[in-house]
């Protein structure tokens, strides 16, 4: 996928500021350290267009970045952050889940799952409420760099067990240090999107 062009154009906290042009939008969902921001900069191949933070739950809005003027990266609040209020996480839930469900632009989210570990309950929530309410996701495992070939599919199973996925379900190993998954991953948003690449 060749990238011509990609800006971020606005951090919404509301319906009311998402933009209106009818681009296609990937949500990108994932526990706050999970390396969203690093996944968004590789697929898209700048530095540091998405901000990443050494300080975990620093994004508080839905971020848009616009890709090739034809489709949008929707950076989500991260979940799972425990120094957030209850208040401030009540607030964010309502904001996400109001977006999952009534946004007809929403394609595709990406499940941004690392795949070190096994999922975290939040991580598992966050998947069975995506398919109860038939929002497509495809689960991105990231950080498969840090892990040796032996032992990948262990991991990558453990990972498909704990989210309960099935066989056909959309499953990307993912490296925002080498690139592993880049392409694939680009794939299957095109497909979602129906942008030709």
């Amino acid at each position: 996928m060749k990238i011509t062009n990609a800006e971020f154009i606005i951090s919404a906290v509301g319906s009311a500021q998402y933009p209106d042009d009818g681009f296609p939008e990937i949500g990108l969902a994932g526990r706050s350290n999970v390396g969203k921001s690093s996944l968004i900069n590789r697929m898209i191949m700048r530095k540091n267009l998405a901000r990443t933070s050494s300080q975990p739950g620093k994004t508080q809005q839905l971020n848009y970045y616009r890709i090739n003027e034809n489709m949008y990266f929707v950076d989500v609040p991260g979940y799972g952050y425990a120094k957030v209020s209850k208040t401030q996480r009540a607030a964010w839930g309502r904001m996400i889940e109001a977006y999952f469900q009534e946004r007809e632009t929403l394609r595709l989210v990406l499940l941004v799952v690392d795949l070190r570990h096994a999922p975290t309950a939040d991580d598992c929530m966050m998947h069975d409420w995506l398919t109860h309410y038939g929002v497509p996701v495809c689960v991105v495992a990231t950080k498969a760099d840090k892990i040796s070939r032996n032992h990948l599919p262990k991991h990558v199973k453990q990972v498909r067990t704990t989210l309960g996925l099935s066989s056909d379900a959309p499953f990307v190993m993912f490296s925002a240090e080498t690139g592993q998954g880049r392409e694939e991953l680009w794939d299957i948003i095109n497909q979602h999107a129906s942008v030709n690449s």
